[in-house]
């Protein structure tokens, strides 16, 4: 094992260390070859992405994102109205917006192309619902 000494003038190093929240007791767990960093494995495939245009507006999906990911909304065009990210997790019968601490939340009146969320129930699917005043949207919902 190969040693690292230490030289003058100082006399010290600054060591660290990583740890994490044991999951059986929460006290610090330092990570090495023996306790490693627990990590959790993200499936490689992406779903594939929910894309059209409209002039109309109305409800566009489902998405079904692959778990543990983002999901990214992009919305281009000249258009004016309301889109907003729903979600639902029996099949669409019943759709909820996305809210965050109980204010609405995927909520878009301009082209966009950002995060909007990230899915960790497998039964789960996104929609998009547009109230278009004019205009032509394109939409995309992809990871």
């Amino acid at each position: 094992m190969p040693t690292n000494p230490i030289h003058m003038p100082s006399g010290y190093a600054t060591a660290f260390a990583i740890g994490f929240a044991d999951p059986a007791s929460g006290d610090l767990s330092i990570v090495e070859s023996t306790r490693p960093l627990p990590v959790v494995t993200i499936t490689a495939n992406p779903a594939a992405p929910l894309t059209g245009t409209t002039v109309a507006g109305g409800i566009f999906g489902p998405f079904k994102p692959t778990t543990a990911r983002p999901v990214v909304i992009s919305l281009s065009g000249t258009w004016q109205g309301t889109v907003n990210v729903q979600r639902s997790v029996d099949g669409g019968v019943t759709k909820h917006a996305l809210t965050i601490a109980g204010e609405p939340w995927g909520v878009f009146q301009n082209n966009a192309c950002e995060v909007v969320w990230e899915e960790f129930e497998s039964s789960a699917a996104l929609y998009l619902e547009a109230h278009l005043t004019s205009g032509s949207l394109t939409y995309r919902l992809s990871q």
